[in-house]
């Protein structure tokens, strides 16, 4: 059987394969088109290194609401009484300031040519602006820096200089950034788009009328959530015990995706759609020494004269869910950036376990506030609810049989670790 790093190492190959094929997007950056496309915008990550086309700030301006003055002009002893020059507010130009002057000057407002320095109006006298129509004397105190409170030229972001380089995740901030640089669209990487086909003539869908034998199909709800949380658009199927009707999906979808996952039909039973469709085609079937989601597929197959990178998950949904924390989120998040990698740390088990010797065995569990492990339900594979409530998975190696209280083992976070701590408290 293949280890999970051999496996994890052959889904990256693919996934990589099918990054490689995608183009890149254009997007505007304007306040009106983020919010009207809020989900659009997300997690976008640049594809082109962006340069800074002037300097942020464009110009020197006041970090206060004050008085610009000249620091050359000022009596180092003791106060220095200046008359009180035309205001100067933000978006406008300012006229140089006369010697012997203090302009009042507002946050945000060009400094004028010959001021070097801001001084705040609470350190003023008097400590309130006059009428704009009233000829005044303002008291400047001593020691007044040069260069204090103005916002130099550049300070920021210095014109030519890289911004934000290729592969750069698009945050609020700096989006904020582009915007105040003056560039109106940058380009990103295009989301990888795949379609997921969950299989099976058991399955139906999310509130329909169950029939003899049949189930709600769980599948496509939860990877399509995975999917979307490390960046990919997804396109959801549903197919059959069909083979005929599994490759009339993909071949109808695949000029618009780059992956296929599909979910069941990997066994070794009677009716495995997913291996009759796609076993010596190009996929190849086998184990993972893992449990849960041993039975696993993968490689491509030729659809409209170009190889379709597929990837075969068990149909069990915590089988499909463990496959995709194992194999496809870390090898979609090496190519979209998107998400936060999952954490895994060393705890002390809290309660004896048994483990399959020959298996890596990876069950559902939860950290205690004693940072002590504790499982969630048993390790049968059809055992949602309980994936549902746990925090990690708890990873017990090939070759290890047992483990006891007290016994370090490697846990691996399913979500913010820090939240989920907070809420077992």
């Amino acid at each position: 059987m293949r280890t999970i790093e051999t496996h994890l190492a052959e889904v990256t190959a693919l996934v990589e394969a099918a990054a490689r094929s995608r183009p890149v997007e254009p997007l505007v950056v304007t306040p009106e088109a983020l919010a009207a496309r809020p989900d659009r915008y997300r997690d976008r990550v640049l594809a082109a290194d962006v340069v800074a086309p002037i300097d942020l700030p464009p110009f020197a301006n006041s970090q206060m609401d004050g008085y610009a003055v000249s620091t050359p002009g000022l009596d180092a002893t003791g106060p220095t009484a200046l008359r009180v020059a035309e205001r100067i507010p933000a978006g406008r130009a300012a006229p140089d300031l006369v010697p012997g002057t203090a302009a009042p000057i507002m946050t945000g407002a060009a400094v004028p040519d010959g001021a070097d320095a801001i001084v705040p109006i609470e350190k003023v006298t008097p400590d309130a602006f006059p009428p704009a129509s009233v000829d005044a004397v303002v008291e400047v105190p001593a020691g007044v820096a040069s260069g204090a409170f103005v916002r130099a030229a550049g300070s920021d972001v210095g014109a030519g200089s890289v911004l934000f380089a290729a592969g750069t995740r698009l945050t609020p901030a700096r989006w904020g950034v582009l915007a105040a640089s003056g560039i109106d669209a940058v380009e990103v990487r295009s989301r990888p788009r795949l379609l997921l086909v969950s299989t099976g003539e058991e399955l139906a869908a999310p509130g329909a009328p169950l029939g003899p034998g049949q189930i709600h199909d769980a599948n496509g709800a939860t990877l399509a959530a995975a999917l979307a949380e490390v960046g990919v658009d997804v396109t959801v199927a549903r197919v059959t015990d069909d083979a005929a009707a599994l490759l009339a999906v993909v071949a109808r979808h695949a000029d618009a995706v780059d992956l296929v996952l599909t979910s069941g039909g990997v066994s070794a039973g009677a009716y495995e759609v997913v291996r009759d469709a796609f076993e010596g085609v190009g996929v190849t079937f086998g184990s993972v020494a893992m449990q849960p989601g041993g039975p696993q597929g993968w490689g491509a197959v030729r659809v409209h004269d170009r190889d379709l990178p597929v990837v075969c998950f068990p149909g069990n949904p915590v089988s499909s869910l463990v496959s995709f924390e194992a194999f496809l989120r870390p090898a979609l998040q090496t190519v979209t950036g998107v998400g936060t990698p999952r954490a895994r740390w060393t705890v002390p088990m809290a309660h004896a376990a048994d483990s399959p010797v020959g298996k890596h065995q990876l069950r559902r569990g939860r950290v205690d506030v004693d940072g002590r492990a504790h499982l969630v339900g048993g390790p049968s594979s059809h055992l949602l609810a309980a994936h549902a409530e746990a925090t990690v998975l708890v990873s017990i190696p090939v070759g290890v049989d047992r483990v006891d209280e007290g016994d370090e083992v490697e846990v691996w976070a399913l979500d913010d670790p820090a939240r989920h701590e907070k809420a077992d408290r």
